[in-house]
Order: C-alpha cells, then structure tokens, then sequence
C-alpha cells in the first residue's frame, strides 16, 4: 500500500481537524472546475454578506477543487477530493504568487463498509480533514451541505480509540531515529486543570507491543488492554499514580500524533494510508 510521497508530502506534519461527512448526492468529479467557481462566488457572498457577486469573476479568494492521487485504499474507493483556499492581495501584482490560506480534503480509504450500501447517485467521502481557519472551515461545509445535501459533524477521538493508536503505532518498524511515544492524561475533578505527560522510549514500546501481540499481523482489544496496563502498571511502581483513573487525550509517536478533540497530525508517509483507514473506519462508525 505504498503512496508516492512527493504527491502527499504537504499532507504531512499538518494539524488536521477531523469532521466525519455523510454521502455527497450527485457529486460529479466531471465538474470539480464548476465546483471550485461556485464555491468562490459563495465565500465572497458570505464575506459581503448579501452583496451579489458575479460566478467568474476574480476574487480576493481563490478556490482550487481538484481529485488527489491515489491514497492506498481498495479498488473501490473513491479518489480523494482536494479543496484549497488562496488569497491574493489586493496591492500585489497580478504575477505574485498567492498564498495558501486554507485546505481541506474528503477521503476514504478502506471505506467499503459505507460505499456498499449507500445508492448510485451518492458519492461516499466519509473523512473530511482540515487545515486553516475555523471562518473557511464553516464556509466551505455549508456549501458543500447544501450543494450535496450531506452533513458535517466534528469528529472526536475517544480514549479507547486513543488507546488503539498508541499500540498500534508503538509497534510500527520506522527507519531512522524514531522518536518517544508520548501519552498525554488529564486528571479528572480537581480545582485546578492537570495534565501528565508519559513519555516511553520507542525502542521500549515497540519491545513491550511485540512481547503482548498474540499473533503477529492481527490486533486485538485484549492486546491493547495488555499494552496499555503494562504502562500504567510501570508508572504507578515509580510514581505512585493510577493513570487509569485519569482520561487519556492526546497520543504522540513517530507515525502520526492524535488528539481527543479530533485534531490529528500524521509524520511518516510510509504509514499514511494506514492512519487514514483508522481514521475512516472512525468517521464511518460516528455516520452509521
């Protein structure tokens, strides 16, 4: 499931918000060009608020809507759809470059649960990532939901699927230097917010993960469970503290970094698709 990674550098070491989106009806990829005019002349609407503007003229904001190459899904997933913002200002000359101000971009990979069961006339995107501000992010989903009258919801992390990721991740052959896989806690009902911050070496974490992995190449909720109380269990012989009573929220390993309120950012290319099949399978169990 190799992606090439010149392609899908600039997805990398970004920090993406998660939304989970429900089929897009009668999207066509034939008329992406189409889509990225309307949008433009939306946004405009929306920051003249009421003012009429005219569908092709140039505007301070540039939309590209475009189809992004092949993330390593199955052959039946539908390509990734990208959508960038840029903003051109309006003392430059008309040969300056313009700036990248916001990006977002639908996906499914391994997504075949949704897409079996869904008509022909709907289009299953059910991952929609985002980097920019909130004002774009809010902009874009509205006209997306009412042009294809699907749905966006923010889409959290929970702990045990926090957990998931940790092992997952910890196990995970790196070239190179890899760096600590870190676990991040909040403890629960005290005056004063308190978070701790668990830092594992990831030689260590990667021996731990191999020694409770019952069979190699297959993850299981026990194994996890095992994992994870193995850490807790080392922390509390040194610090006297019970990580499991306080609410695991943020991740951190060489491969990618995720947070409980949805905010992910992935490292290695090589472990692309295979963070956005979790990240699917996520969004897909919040739509069903």
């Amino acid at each position: 499931e190799n992606v090439e990674p010149q392609k899908t550098a600039f997805l990398l070491r970004k920090a993406w918000t998660l939304y989970s989106v429900t089929p897009l009806y009668r999207f066509r990829r034939g008329r992406l060009r189409d889509y990225a005019r309307l949008l433009s002349a939306f946004i405009a609407a929306e920051k003249q608020k009421g003012l009429a503007v005219e569908v092709g003229v140039e505007l301070d904001i540039k939309v590209a809507v475009s189809s992004l190459a092949d993330l390593g899904g199955s052959e039946q997933d539908q390509a990734a759809v990208l959508v960038q913002l840029s903003s051109r200002s309006r003392v430059s000359s008309r040969n300056s470059e313009d700036k990248l101000v916001w990006s977002g971009w639908f996906c499914s990979v391994h997504g075949d649960d949704l897409s079996e069961n869904v008509p022909e006339d709907f289009t299953c995107l059910p991952l929609f990532l985002t980097h920019g501000a909130e004002s774009y992010t809010s902009m874009v989903g509205s006209w997306f939901q009412k042009t294809f009258d699907c749905c966006f919801r923010r889409l959290a992390i929970s702990p045990l699927n926090l957990s998931w990721m940790a092992a997952m991740w910890a196990g995970c052959k790196l070239d190179g230097a890899a760096s600590a896989v870190e676990l991040v806690f909040s403890m629960p009902r005290l005056s004063q917010p308190l978070d701790i911050s668990y830092a594992i070496h990831p030689e260590d974490a990667k021996a731990l993960w191999d020694t409770v992995q019952k069979t190699p190449g297959e993850i299981t909720q026990e194994d996890v469970d095992v994992f994870m109380d193995c850490l807790y269990a080392h922390f509390h012989r040194h610090f006297k503290i019970h990580l499991s009573a306080a609410k695991l929220v943020k991740v951190s390993t060489a491969v990618a970094s995720a947070h409980s309120d949805g905010i992910v950012k992935i490292i290695h290319s090589q472990y692309l698709p295979g963070v956005l099949m979790l990240l699917t399978e996520l969004a897909i169990s919040q739509i069903q």
